[in-house]
C-alpha cells in the first residue's frame, strides 16, 4: 500500500530528488515551511523507507566508464547436468554481484532478466559478457544492446503524476 504524501512531503521529496545536499533550514525557506516541520517529514519518511539513502551521481565519463550496455538475458530453470530446478532469482543476483552491473532486472516477455552495465569501452562490454555473464550457472542466453547515446537518465519519481491520480 503507497504511504500517504501530503502537499509539504511531496514539496520535500522533489525538491531532495533535485538536490540532496539541501539543509533542512534551504528546504523550509523554499517551502515556506517551519525547520522543525521539515526535519521531522524527512526523519519520518527516512524511517518510513521512502527516503532510502543519499548519492552522488558521478559522471561515468569523466572516469573512462562511458560505455553503456544493456542486456537481455534467458534463464534454463533446469540444470544440463542433473536437472535440479534453477531459479531466475539467483540467477539474478548472481549477476548482480558484479562491480560492472548497475541495474538487474527480472522482467517478462521473451527473455527473463534485464541488466545494465558500463565499463571503459566496447571491449569491455564484450570480455565481461563472455568471460563473466555466460559462466553464471543458468543462464542459457545473452541480447548485448549498446547504447549510442542517452538521452534521459534519472532515478526521480514524478511525484506531480502521482498527486493528481
Amino acid at each position: 500500500m503507497p504511504l500517504k504524501l501530503d502537499d509539504k512531503d511531496v514539496a520535500i521529496l522533489t525538491l531532495i530528488q533535485e538536490d540532496s545536499q539541501l539543509t533542512a533550514k534551504q528546504i523550509a525557506k523554499k517551502i515556506n515551511t517551519p525547520i522543525t516541520t521539515v526535519f521531522a517529514k524527512i526523519k519520518r519518511m527516512e524511517e518510513q523507507g521512502l527516503i532510502q539513502g543519499y548519492r552522488a551521481i558521478v559522471a561515468a565519463k569523466k572516469l573512462g566508464m562511458g560505455t553503456s550496455a544493456f542486456i537481455l538475458a534467458s534463464v534454463s530453470y533446469r540444470s544440463k547436468v542433473d536437472g535440479a530446478p534453477i531459479s531466475q532469482r539467483t540467477v539474478a543476483e548472481e549477476i548482480a554481484k558484479f562491480a560492472e552491473v548497475q541495474e538487474v532486472h527480472i522482467i517478462t516477455g521473451d527473455y527473463d532478466l534485464l541488466i545494465k552495465l558500463r565499463a571503459e569501452n566496447v571491449d569491455a562490454i564484450g570480455k565481461f559478457v563472455v568471460d563473466k555473464l555466460r559462466l553464471i550457472t543458468g543462464l542459457e542466453k545473452t541480447l548485448t544492446c549498446m547504447v549510442f547515446e542517452t538521452v534521459k537518465e534519472t532515478t526521480k519519481i514524478n511525484l506531480l503524476s502521482r498527486r493528481q491520480s
